[in-house]
């Protein structure tokens, strides 16, 4: 497979995880996850994860890799690259993987002592990948062995870290964040 064939591979495959959080954003609020509860005197999670926003989120990742597979035969045609189509359970699994790899970030911020918003490098940027990748290799393990390869593995490690940056300060300047990571 070549550069551009492995990147588009890698970034078509993902799109069901990186969708989850930026819709939660856009849907958040409502109630928390954790109900206000608190461990060793910080909450378990924050105000910012809730279950609207969770909900949201893992719909439209799963939505989405529907999607991906009713316009991926055209996409693939004009890209000459054969994209990978998402059984149910891998659709669904890299959506709620991101959702919950996100919640895991946030349970270790409280734990380091991080505020709600505060950066956390390396975790803010993979804690999602993670968590997708993981849940879709347990739900799907024939279709991720056959998508994620190491070279497509490699991509997703490289290029994910400068998406999440770049779509949160996209985020934070449309004034749908607090902050810019």
């Amino acid at each position: 497979m070549s550069l551009f064939e492995t990147v588009a591979v890698a970034l078509w495959a993902m799109l069901p995880a990186y969708v989850p959080n930026n819709a939660a954003v856009l849907a958040g609020g409502g109630r928390p996850i954790d109900g206000g509860r608190t461990w060793r005197g910080r909450r378990l999670l924050g105000d910012g994860k809730t279950w609207r926003g969770t909900a949201v989120g893992v719909l439209a990742g799963a939505a989405l890799a529907g999607v991906l597979n009713a316009v991926g035969p055209a996409v693939s045609s004009a890209l000459g690259v054969d994209l990978p189509t998402f059984p149910l359970a891998a659709g669904f699994a890299l959506a709620a993987g991101a959702m919950l790899g996100d919640i895991a970030a946030s349970f270790l911020k409280r734990r380091t002592g991080r505020e709600r918003g505060a950066a956390f490098p390396g975790l803010d940027q993979l804690d999602f990948v993670v968590f997708a990748l993981l849940l879709t290799f347990l739900s799907a393990p024939e279709w991720f062995g056959s998508v994620f390869t190491l070279e497509v593995l490699a991509v997703v490690v490289v290029v994910t870290p400068l998406l999440h940056v770049g779509t949160n300060a996209i985020a934070y300047a449309l004034g749908l964040k607090d902050e810019p990571w």
